[in-house]
């Protein structure tokens, strides 16, 4: 069978049906690829990226080249549409690197098609140059395999504000490129180059219509990616800004009580207040460092003992004892950057702090069922049972661990708060085991975005 050959009315429908569907087939298998998603993202891209670029879009084309001509399955065909495609999204470079693709099996394998080649670099050319006089390369993603309404739409619209409308204009393009494929393919013996023939004049129609949606539907496909993948990345950013909030707060009484700490003590213990005044320097440092999300124990206990001196030397020795239970096996463990100094604080500030004799603050880590627990307890006052609602969201302290927790965990974490009144508080935390170097520790590895 000539696949250039007149063919029936109801043959055609049925191949550009089929075309549609490879298409669409194609395009969904193409966008499950990472690094074309992250290519689509990219409207200025380097020679090395249009060339990756171009691969993705011309490789599994260039195979429905093939079968269509070792199989002589014209549905499978669609040099025309990729060409074009690869032009309006990639450029003049990209679109001539695609074309060459899919034409090369047509121009190797008898019949040689020698037309081929050229009327993919014209589509190409066109495509490309409709692409570089755009301004706004975003008009492209618009571009709809609904035209009739687009069209519409975009017509009306231009009516009342004169301008280019870039939407019809690629249509057009599409229009044009292929009523040239049909005049050409005429022109020409049809042993040289491959187009769909039209039973009927008037059946012409439906192969251009075929033509503006095989364009329109994988930019509608892409597009789509596109759009998933910047919301991503918004709530990425989104929830990069409400961790750095969140760990870069601050108790300003803390840091007001300890300047004033130290001010008392340069008169009569010069030597303590400087090494107050040091130990608040790596704690102040620390908190500037907002983007490190996660940490080893070990680390974390280093800083809490930067913290848990300053507060010894501001209550005074015999008021405030620390005590550490803490499972040589956890160190390595990976925690939250800063999640113990509110929990420690706490328990300092309303645990300790109101009872005259002081107390003890004690910290515990162990292991279990795969999670990490540490826990933060004091001897102190305990908590009011008219406090006792509602304290999960009360106050700077519980209320920011809750929610980094729920940031970096979503449901995957426990915060449990245990008290009765004149014996003390516990509060206690479950994560997820996870053991590794903070530097080997991506975000990714417990839910947070980079």
């Amino acid at each position: 069978m000539n696949p250039a050959a007149p063919m029936t009315l109801s043959t055609l429908i049925l191949t550009l049906m089929i075309k549609l569907g490879v298409m669409a087939v194609l395009a969904g298998f193409i966008a499950r690829f990472g690094q074309f998603r992250r290519l689509i993202l990219i409207e200025q891209r380097t020679p090395r990226q249009k060339l990756l670029y171009a691969a993705f879009l011309g490789v599994p084309f260039m195979l429905g080249v093939l079968v269509r001509l070792l199989a002589k399955y014209q549905g499978t065909d669609l040099s025309l549409e990729i060409t074009v495609l690869s032009g309006l999204l990639g450029g003049t470079i990209a679109g001539l690197v695609v074309g060459m693709m899919v034409s090369l099996p047509a121009v190797l394998i008898p019949p040689h098609e020698i037309m081929a080649a050229p009327m993919a670099v014209l589509y190409a050319v066109v495509a490309g140059s409709a692409r570089w006089v755009c301004p706004d390369k975003e008009e492209i993603w618009k571009f709809s395999p609904f035209f009739d309404l687009s069209l519409y739409r975009s017509i009306r619209r231009r009516f009342k504000h004169p301008a280019i409308d870039w939407q019809v204009l690629f249509s057009l393009i599409c229009v044009i490129l292929e009523i040239m494929r049909i005049t050409i393919g005429h022109l020409v013996h049809r042993r040289n180059f491959f187009f769909l023939d039209p039973p009927h004049p008037w059946a012409e129609v439906l192969i251009i219509l075929g033509t503006l949606v095989g364009v329109g539907l994988p930019v509608r496909i892409w597009n789509n990616t596109r759009i998933e993948r910047k919301l991503e990345d918004q709530e990425r950013l989104l929830m990069q800004a409400r961790m750095d909030a969140l760990i870069s707060q601050i108790n300003p009484h803390f840091l007001f009580n300890t300047l004033n700490t130290v001010s008392s003590l340069i008169r009569f213990d010069p030597d303590t207040a400087r090494a107050v005044l040091l130990k608040l320097a790596n704690i102040l440092r620390r908190r500037l460092r907002a983007q490190i999300h996660f940490t080893p124990l070990k680390q974390e206990l280093e800083f809490i003992d930067d913290y848990l001196d300053i507060e010894v030397v501001r209550f005074g020795r015999d008021k405030l004892q620390i005590r550490k239970e803490i499972d040589p096996e956890t160190l390595d463990m990976i925690v939250p950057s800063m999640i113990l100094q509110p929990l420690v604080e706490n328990a300092i500030r309303h645990g300790i702090g109101p009872k005259i004799e002081g107390g003890t603050v004690t910290l515990r880590s162990r292991r279990g069922g795969g999670r990490l627990i540490v826990e933060v307890a004091d001897d102190g006052v305990g908590i009011p049972s008219t406090k006792r609602e509602g304290i999960y969201d009360s106050g700077i302290g519980i209320s920011n661990v809750r929610e980094r927790l729920r940031v970096l965990y979503g449901a995957d974490f426990s915060l449990s708060i245990e008290s009765e009144p004149g014996k003390g508080t516990s509060t206690r935390v479950e994560i997820p085991e996870l053991v590794a170097s903070p530097q080997a520790v991506p975000a990714e590895a417990a839910g947070v975005p980079q």
